[in-house]
């Protein structure tokens, strides 16, 4: 059996010793992957943290590429276009994962239907379920959002979960990457990017062997902007309004970009703490403006071109 050359692209922005930790595990497993990058967004790091990613660097370890602003999906996208390796695999910057992940990843690809693969993923109030075990919230099978990533069974599914997440660059590429105008904390780019992958013919897997545990590090990532139960700022409310004015395939679509704000203040913490409830509402002004504004400037996405990289780009 082929198994194709892999590169694993670590997306991270303000996080040092979990970052480490998780490169370590990396650089222990076997087969090892064939390349390591390490999308920083991060600003200053600590003097310990930045010596050990310079040796790292350094070494051949890993390729440490500094990015300019934080972005999950122009970080994504920057490894699309670095990759060496026929697969690219995106993993959280805070993780454990299981010694196998790597070549569990890279083995279905022997498969030439398959062309993403999303591993088990156990959340800290998590465990993997059994074998058996209804693998979709409330048996909602028609539901592509109900299933749980924490499922023992390999199956096709129709969503990703980016945190354990290995594409075909070579299929990938040619639909464009990941969409740039998800921003912030990027909400439902994953739904937006399943549904382009499905729309072109291609098949998502879901395989278990690639497992896991997140460990939702408290500090840095998505965390830096804040809950979205207790921030005025946008950046966890644009997300699905964009998602919502792009997407063809969510049901009563419009009905639900209306109510989202409803939905928003409809919460125990709102009960609890109404004075949450105009700022809450704000947010979500401010986010739906923004969406407007993200849509009306259409898709932000690579561009077709070369597969090494010539000619690659984003535009609009």
């Amino acid at each position: 059996m082929s198994i194709p050359l892999l590169t694993v692209g670590i997306p991270t922005y303000r996080r040092g010793e979990v970052l480490l930790n998780t490169l370590q595990q990396l650089l222990r497993q076997r087969p090892a992957p064939f390349e390591i990058l390490v999308l920083d967004q991060t600003e200053h790091h600590e003097p310990s943290i930045e010596a050990a990613l310079t040796e790292l660097d350094r070494s051949g370890s890993i390729r440490w590429i500094r990015l300019p602003y934080p972005s999950i999906t122009y970080a994504m996208n920057q490894a699309l276009l670095h990759a060496k390796g026929e697969v690219v695999l995106f993993l959280d910057d805070d993780v454990k994962i299981s010694p196998s992940l790597v070549v569990a990843h890279a083995e279905q690809y022997a498969d030439p239907e398959v062309s993403v693969v999303v591993g088990q993923i156990i959340q800290p109030w998590e465990e993997a379920l059994p074998v058996g075990a209804e693998a979709f919230w409330g048996g909602k099978t028609d539901d592509p959002d109900a299933f749980r990533f924490n499922s023992s069974e390999r199956r096709w599914i129709q969503r990703v979960m980016a945190g354990n997440l290995s594409v075909r660059r070579n299929r990938i590429l040619p639909l464009g990457g990941f969409d740039e105008n998800f921003v912030h904390v990027a909400y439902r780019f994953e739904a937006e990017f399943s549904e382009r992958v499905l729309a072109a013919g291609e098949k998502i897997l879901f395989e278990p062997a690639a497992s896991l545990h997140h460990l939702k590090a408290e500090q840095g990532g998505t965390r830096s902007y804040g809950h979205h139960l207790t921030t005025v700022r946008p950046s966890h409310a644009v997300g699905e309004y964009y998602y919502l004015m792009r997407s063809k395939q969510v049901n009563r679509r419009f009905l639900k970009l209306l109510t989202r704000p409803l939905r928003a203040i409809k919460t125990r913490h709102h009960l609890l703490h109404p004075w949450w409830i105009p700022w809450t509402l704000l947010s979500e002004l401010l986010g739906f403006i923004w969406a407007v504004k993200l849509y009306l400037d259409g898709p932000k996405m690579l561009k077709v071109g070369g597969l090494k990289g010539e000619g690659w780009g984003v535009e609009r």
